[in-house]
C-alpha cells in the first residue's frame, strides 16, 4: 500500500478480539498496581540523592544535574520505543523480560564506581521503568469494556503512589543506609515482582499478536495520532494537567525549606503521603468513566485543577491552605488521567500500548516543561509567580475543554460516525 493508506492489522491462531476478557480479580489489580508503582518509581528515587550522589562520584553540579535529565529522557524513549510492544508480543513474556532488564540497570547503579557508569545505569533505569506503561496497557485489555474504567483506575493509583512516595522512600532508606541501598533495594523487590509475575500473569498475551514489523509498529503510532482526534485531545490534556502536576511538585520544596518552615528533606518528602490522599480517589474517576459520564468528571476535574492554586498560593501562611490545594490537585490530575487512558484505550484495544505509549510521551512533555519553567520561575520571580504559572496550564486545560465539549468523546460513536466500528488499528503502512 502507498500514500497515506491504512490497513488492518492481520492476525494468526489469536484470541477473537470479541472474545471475553479474562475475568481480573481483585488481588490481580492490586498486583499490577503494585508493580507499576515500583516500575515508575525508580525514575523519581534520585531526586533527593543528587548531592550525596555527587559527593560521592566527585561530579560537577551540572553532570549531577543531568542525572535526572538521562532518567527522564530515557523514560521517554522508552514510551516511543518499547511501550508498543505490548501490541505484538506476548505482554506477559515482554513485562518479565522488562523487569529483569530493570533489576540490571538498577544494579549497574548501586555498584557504579564512576560518574559514566552512574549515568548509563540511570539512562538505562528510566528506559526500562517504561514496563509501567505496558502493565497499564495489559490490565486495561484484560478488563471486560464494562469495568475498564475501574480497572485503569485502580492501577493508576499504584503508578501515582510510587511517584509521589518514592522521594520519600529514598530519602529515609538513604539516611539509614547509603544512596546505593535504594537502588540496591529497588532491584531486590523488582526481582521478587518479576518471578511473582511469571507465575501468575496470564499465558497468553492481552491482546492478540499481529503480523506486523518494528518500524511499521512504530509508524502506526504517529498514524493513529493522525487519524483519531480524541487521542491528540486527550494528549493534549495530559500534557497541561501533569505541566500543571509537575509545577507543584518540582518545585515546592523550595519555599518549605525557607522561612517559616525550614524543614528537612525528609519532612519535605512526606508531603507526598498528602498526595495519596487524591491519587485513591482516581478509582473513583474510573467508576465515573464506566458510567459514561467522561465528559463531565473530566471538565469537573479541570475546575478543581483550577482551583487547587488558589489555597496553594498561601502556602507561606497556612499549612491548612497547602494541604487542601494538595489534595485538590491530585485528585483533579489523577480523575483525568484515567479518564484520558480509559478513553483512548477504547478507540483500538488491539492497539492499547501504542494509543498508552504516545500518550504518555505528552505526559511527558508536560511534566519537563512544568519542572523547568517552575525552578525558573521561582529564582526569578517567587512562590506567587509559580502558582500563576500552575493556574494558567490549568485555566488553558479548562478552556480546551469548553471549547471542545460539544465534540463526541464515545469512541465507540466515533468509530461509527467514520464507519469504521470494529475496524482493527492502522498498522502504519
Amino acid at each position: 500500500m502507498t500514500g497515506n493508506e491504512v490497513a488492518p492489522t492481520r492476525r494468526t491462531g489469536a484470541r477473537n478480539r470479541e472474545d471475553p476478557a479474562p475475568a481480573l480479580s481483585r488481588g490481580m489489580i492490586t498486583l499490577f498496581a503494585v508493580a507499576c508503582g515500583v516500575a515508575v518509581a525508580n525514575v523519581y528515587f534520585s531526586q533527593p540523592l543528587l548531592v550525596t550522589m555527587g559527593h560521592d562520584l566527585a561530579m560537577s553540579p551540572a553532570l549531577v544535574g543531568s542525572v535526572v535529565t538521562l532518567t527522564h529522557v530515557g523514560y521517554g524513549l522508552g514510551l516511543f520505543f518499547l511501550v508498543p510492544l505490548g501490541d505484538v508480543a506476548d505482554r506477559r513474556r515482554l513485562v518479565v523480560a522488562q523487569s529483569l532488564l530493570l533489576v540490571v540497570a538498577l544494579a549497574v547503579v548501586a555498584t557504579a564506581g564512576t560518574a559514566a557508569i552512574l549515568l548509563a545505569g540511570m539512562a538505562a533505569t528510566g528506559l526500562l521503568a517504561v514496563v509501567t506503561q505496558t502493565l497499564v496497557a495489559f490490565a486495561a485489555s484484560l478488563a471486560p469494556p464494562a469495568a475498564r474504567g475501574r480497572v485503569v483506575g485502580a492501577v493508576t493509583s499504584g503508578v501515582v503512589i510510587g511517584i509521589l512516595l518514592a522521594r520519600t522512600a529514598s530519602g529515609l532508606l538513604a539516611d539509614l543506609a547509603g544512596w546505593r541501598s535504594v537502588y540496591l533495594a529497588s532491584a531486590t523487590l523488582t526481582a521478587l515482582l518479576a518471578l511473582v509475575l511469571h507465575r501468575v500473569l496470564p499465558r497468553h498475551p492481552g491482546t492478540p499478536p499481529a503480523t506486523l514489523g518494528y518500524g511499521r509498529l512504530l509508524r502506526s503510532t504517529v498514524t493513529l495520532f493522525a487519524r483519531e482526534r480524541l487521542l491528540r485531545l486527550r494528549a493534549l490534556f495530559g500534557l497541561l494537567v501533569f505541566a500543571a502536576f509537575s509545577t507543584l511538585w518540582s518545585s515546592v520544596a523550595l519555599p518549605l525549606s525557607e522561612a517559616p518552615y525550614f524543614l528537612s528533606h525528609s519532612a519535605i518528602g512526606a508531603l507526598g503521603l498528602i498526595g495519596v490522599a487524591g491519587a485513591l480517589a482516581a478509582t473513583v474517576a474510573g467508576r465515573l468513566n464506566d458510567r459514561g459520564l467522561s465528559r463531565r468528571t473530566t471538565g469537573l476535574a479541570l475546575a478543581l485543577l483550577t482551583a487547587s492554586w488558589l489555597p496553594l498560593a498561601f502556602l507561606r501562611s497556612s499549612p491548612a491552605a497547602l494541604v487542601a490545594g494538595v489534595i485538590l490537585l491530585d485528585l483533579a490530575v489523577q480523575a483525568v488521567h484515567v479518564t484520558n487512558q480509559t478513553l483512548i484505550h477504547a478507540l483500538h484495544p488491539d492497539a492499547g500500548s501504542r494509543l498508552i505509549g504516545g500518550y504518555m510521551v505528552f505526559y511527558s512533555i508536560g511534566s519537563a516543561t512544568g519542572a523547568v519553567a517552575a525552578t525558573s520561575l521561582y529564582a526569578a520571580a517567587g512562590w506567587g509567580a509559580v502558582c500563576a504559572l500552575g493556574a494558567a496550564f490549568s485555566c488553558l486545560g479548562l478552556a480546551l475543554w469548553a471549547f471542545t465539549r460539544h465534540g463526541t468523546e464515545d469512541p465507540a460513536a466515533a468509530a461509527a460516525s467514520r464507519g469504521e466500528a470494529g475496524e482493527p488499528a492502522p498498522d502504519g503502512r
